[in-house]
Order: C-alpha cells, then structure tokens, then sequence
C-alpha cells in the first residue's frame, strides 16, 4: 500500500498537472484564443480552478500531510514539498470553491471588458468589472485572514513572508532616492544621445524583429525545443511545465526596443522556468520561491545584461544589419544612450531603468487605497492621472496610457506589482554578485557568450527552486537580503557616466 508521502507525490503531481492546463488556457487566451469564445474560455477556466482547489483541501490530504511530517524517515526535499503544500492547503481551506470559482470566470470577462475599455479608451466599460474583481479579492482576502490589513494576505500569494508595514518603508525609501534622480536626468541630453533613433519617423521592419529576438533568447540558452515565443498585447511567460515554456513579445514599427527588450525579460522568466532541477518537475520544488526573485532574472536580462555597455558591442552590428536604413551612420555609442535614455514616460513596460520603479510605486499606493475601500473606483483614473504628474511630471493623455495599460488589475492580481521593484533590488545584487563570481563575464557578454551568465543562475537560482525562501536564497549568493544598495549605487554610477553628472 503506497505511504502518506507516497500519495501526497501523486496528489502534488496532480495539482501541476491541472495548474499546467490552467496555464495554456490563460497563454491561448493571450494569443490565439477566437474573439467570441470569452465566455466559454471563462467557465473552461472556472471549472479548472475549482477542481483545482477541491483536489488540494480534501480532507484525505490533511490526513496525509499530518501523517507524513510525522516520519522521521522524511528526506530533506520530501519534507520541503509537504511543508509548501501544508502551506498552500492551510489558505486553501479558507476558501470555499464557490469563491475560486467566481473570481476565475470573472479574471476572464474582466479581460474581455478591459480589451474593449482599451479599444475604445473609456475606463468606465472596465469599471463594473474591476469593481467586482475588487469586492472578490476582499472577500478572498478576509477569509485567508491578515490582522486588519487586507493587502497583506494578496501580497503572500506573490512573496510570501512580505508585509505591507516592511514593504512600505522600503518603497518610500527608494521613492526618496528616485525623484530627486528623475529631475536631475529628465530633460538633459546623455552625451552621445541621437533621440530621433527611436519611437520616430523611422521604421524597423517586424520581420527584422522578431528574428533579433529569437537570436537573443537562443543565445541566452532558452530551449526552443522546450518552449516558444508568441505575440501579445503585454507581454508575459506562461505554458504548462519546464519542457513547454511559453513567451510572448510585442512589436511596434518605429522602435525595435519594445519587441527586443520584452523578448530579454521574458527569456529571463522562461530560463527560470526552464531551469528546474529535473527531478523536481510536477512537485512543489520546481517553483520560484517569490515572484520578487522570478522578476529579478527577467529584470536581470533586461537591464543589467540587455541595457549594458558590453552587451551592443556585439549586438549593435547585428541590429546595423538587419536595419540597415535606421541605423545608417548610427555609432553603437549613440544606439547604447538611446536605449538608456531617461525620460519620463507613461507605459510602465516601456520605462528607463530610473523612472520605472515610480511607475510601481504608484500602483501600489493606489492597490493599498483600493483594497482598504479607501479610493472610490470612479476616483481611480484622476488618482492614477495625479501620481503620474507628482512623480514623473507628466500627466497621460487618455486612459490606454495611463490606467487602462497593465491587464494585471484585469486579472484581479492585486499585490503583484510591487514584485517589480523587489526583483529590481535583487537582480543588480545578483548582478554584482555574479560579476565576482565570473571575472570575465563583462568580456565574455561583450563576445555575444551569455551562456556562463545563464550556467550561473542556473546553478544559483534556477535549479535550487523553492528549497529556500526567497531572500534566504539571495542571502544565499550575495550575502546579503534585501537592500536597495546595490541598485542605487548602480543606477548612480550608470547614468552618472551616461550624462556626464554626479549624482
């Protein structure tokens, strides 16, 4: 007769299993999914996820779980899996499957309702459904539980351990350090800038694109044979294990960095996905432990690899050839500033290294007034328009560039967005960690080799999983946790160069 543990294997492998299936749904609702099967996909959708969650709070499971953490014949890893799922039953329970089912069905008619709000760029055709999503995630909230603040229970689906009263003082204290960096860049001239490159009269042909994006996420070492890259309106990773990763990217006429830059952040997620311990495939193990962490190996690709000197040494003449009209006459130099620019902008994805993590601060202090009931919905647009002009200086000129823009409050994934900023934080410790681990790395991503960057995160990061939690695994490689040192100090020193200033 099979063990507790042996049952709890199976049952473990199982919820994957259906998470897997819930992942394609979701990535071929993003991608190929027909326009009128929305309500259909929604109740796919809905259904999926209740059995999902029936599957994980049957009693047989606690019986199993109270069982098997008795055995002392229990090896680390084993103990591992049944402490996560302990974990993720002990919320589930709270839960009843009539709740997981509604909030499902409404994530997919929130999407359909935000698409066309976008289409037509009024926020009020998104609004009823944003608001129910919104009464869901409290209702979800309060039965988890949270001690009075309900942003806190949502953050824990994202990173656990986090708290909105530690979470706070650290967005503040980089809020502090970013503003006074924004005014002191915006509207200055870094010293080879040529801004008509990008985002201008000149076009850069999809074709072109898109085959740059596959070479750079081949020579990250994303396996083409375990995964793929589509087209989205927002860019994201999903797919259904670690041998069927799916990215998508985006692609616009006069600029070449959306589609490039999307396809390097994405990579970054799909290698983490990819990069799984075998053996740990189909359990609680093959797992981020915190999407803080899953963002910093996007956020790492992206920026401190994709926005760095070394990096166009050898991709700028790959790009002169497959843009030859763009980029006639174009110095790497001059194509390295403009990709670093600092201008305050309104799209979140499409934001510099330095005005980005404004962009997350604002949506957090608006999610926390949300969540608290504290921000009447139909206030919402004006808040959102206001922070923008605080912080960045600029106020959006309609709705799709300003509130309308991230199909994550259409998803209800409230709590998610700060995550942006923790994987900030650790990507330019990880970064500096590695370039003392590696001595040669800035030469080698300079020679187009990004494969022993990869190898290290994939012995560091990827392939430990979730054995240790996310700042205990960071503290792990850099020895320190969280801290925005090493971000600031990078941003300062970067840009410093870049524009010919002290910062």
């Amino acid at each position: 007769m099979d063990t507790p543990s042996q049952k709890l294997l199976a049952r473990m492998q199982e919820l994957r299993d259906l998470g897997g299936a819930i992942g394609l749904c979701t990535w071929d609702q993003e991608t190929y999914m027909p326009e009128g099967a929305s309500e259909g996909r929604a109740a796919i959708l809905g259904t999926l996820e209740s059995l999902s969650h029936e599957r994980l709070v049957a009693p047989e499971v606690g019986d199993w779980l109270e069982a098997s953490l008795q055995d002392a014949r229990l090896t680390p890893d084993q103990r591992r899996m049944s402490e996560l799922l302990k974990e993720d039953r002990d919320r589930a329970v709270k839960l009843p499957s009539s709740l997981v089912r509604e909030i499902a069905v409404e994530q997919s008619a929130a999407i359909s309702a935000w698409r066309q709000a976008r289409a037509e760029k009024d926020f009020q055709l998104f609004a009823p459904k944003l608001q129910r999503l919104l009464e869901l995630r409290r209702a979800q909230a309060d039965a988890w539980g949270h001690g009075g603040e309900r942003y806190d229970a949502l953050l824990e689906r994202f990173e656990r351990g986090m708290r909105v009263q530690r979470l706070t003082p650290v967005l503040e204290a980089l809020k502090a350090q970013l503003v006074p960096l924004v005014r002191a860049l915006a509207g200055r001239e870094p010293l080879q800038g040529r801004p008509e490159l990008l985002g201008g009269s000149r076009t850069y042909a999809d074709g072109a694109q898109w085959q740059l994006t596959l070479d750079v996420l081949a020579a990250m070492g994303f396996d083409f044979r375990a995964g793929r890259q589509d087209r989205s309106i927002h860019p994201f990773t999903g797919g259904s294990h670690p041998q069927d990763v799916r990215l998508t990217t985006r692609l616009e006429a006069s600029t070449p960095v959306p589609s490039f830059f999307g396809a390097l952040h994405e990579g970054g997620h799909g290698l983490f996905e990819q990069g799984f311990a075998e053996g740990d495939f189909r359990t609680p193990l093959a797992a981020s432990p915190s999407m803080g962490l899953h963002e910093s190996q996007s956020l790492l690709w992206e920026n401190q690899v994709g926005r760095g000197q070394a990096f166009w040494r050898h991709w700028f003449p790959r790009f002169q050839a497959a843009f030859p009209e763009a980029l006639a006459g174009v110095s790497e130099a001059s194509f390295h500033a403009e990709v670093n620019r600092v201008q305050p902008s309104f799209i979140r994805v499409e934001a510099d290294e330095v005005t980005y993590n404004l962009h997350v601060v604002l949506r957090y202090e608006l999610e926390l007034l949300l969540l608290r009931d504290a921000l009447p919905l139909s206030e919402l647009p004006g808040a959102w328009d206001a922070r923008m002009q605080q912080y960045l200086g600029i106020t959006p000129p309609d709705p799709v560039k300003g509130v309308l823009q991230d199909i994550h409050w259409a998803w209800g994934e409230f709590g998610y967005f700060p995550t942006y900023t923790l994987g900030n934080l650790y990507a330019a410790s990880l970064y500096a960690a590695a370039q003392r681990a590696l001595p040669t790395l800035e030469q080698d991503i300079a020679s187009g080799n990004l494969l022993g960057l990869r190898d290290y995160l994939r012995k560091n990061i990827h392939a430990p999983g979730y054995r240790l939690p996310a700042e205990e695994r960071v503290r792990a490689v850099t020895g320190e946790g969280l801290t925005d040192r090493d971000f600031v100090a990078y941003l300062r020193g970067k840009y410093g160069a870049l524009y010919g200033v002290s910062l």
